[in-house]
This record gives C-alpha cells, sequence and structure tokens, in this order.
C-alpha cells in the first residue's frame, strides 16, 4: 500500500487562514522528504477535502490517514468529516482511510500549548 497523509481543516474566507497548514505540511515533508501530504478544507478555502483525495490518489496513495487540525471534535469532526470520507469510499471502493483525532486532543499537542502560554 502506499500511503498519505490529508491535513483536514475547517476553511475559513481569510486566505491568511492555510498558512499554519502549509507550515505543518512544509515542516512534515522536511522531517519526511517523500512523504505524500497534501491538505483539505471542508469549505471556504482551497484545496477541498475532496480536492486534497483526488490529488493524494492520483499520486498512486490507496491508503490514507486524515488528520483533523481542529482542537476538539465537534460537528465538523463527528458528523461531516465522516460524510465526506463515506462519499469518498464510494468514488475509490479500493482506498483505505483512518481518522487519526483531533490534533487538540493528543497530548503532546496539549502539552506543547501549555508550554508556549507559559514561556512564549
Amino acid at each position: 500500500m502506499s500511503k498519505g497523509i490529508l491535513l483536514f481543516g475547517h476553511g475559513a474566507r481569510n486566505a491568511e487562514y492555510a498558512e499554519p497548514f502549509r507550515r505543518i505540511r512544509a515542516a512534515m515533508l522536511e522531517r519526511e522528504p517523500q512523504a505524500r501530504i497534501e491538505i483539505g478544507f471542508l469549505e471556504l478555502s482551497q484545496p477541498t477535502f475532496e480536492d486534497a483525495i483526488a490529488a493524494l490518489t492520483a499520486q498512486g496513495v490507496d491508503d490514507i490517514r486524515i488528520v483533523p487540525i481542529f482542537f476538539a471534535p465537534g460537528r465538523h469532526i463527528l458528523k461531516d468529516l465522516p460524510e465526506r470520507a463515506a462519499a469518498v469510499l464510494d468514488r475509490y471502493p479500493d482506498l483505505a482511510i483512518e481518522v487519526a483525532a483531533a490534533v487538540g486532543t493528543v497530548s503532546s499537542v496539549i502539552e506543547a500549548m501549555a508550554e508556549y502560554a507559559l514561556v512564549g
């Protein structure tokens, strides 16, 4: 299987909203230059979730780990993301999809935010 990662965000009208996602992707590629990583948004920003999936599959990826760049699992993670993933699986039946925990729920991320809040 060829693996890929989709960094999933909500999206916003402000074009600068996508910049942290690009920085995360760049940092990941610096660590793993051969990694297949795309960014996809639920709404308001480009590329869309579906466009990111298409970009990964066009690279031969057939196993995608979706990483929600959200603080907590709300409606978009609990309802919208599973619906989008199911629609993608209808379109790409041989694709394997794993949805990671929202980054804001991961202990190491919480610790990094706490450190930043305390010392800057």
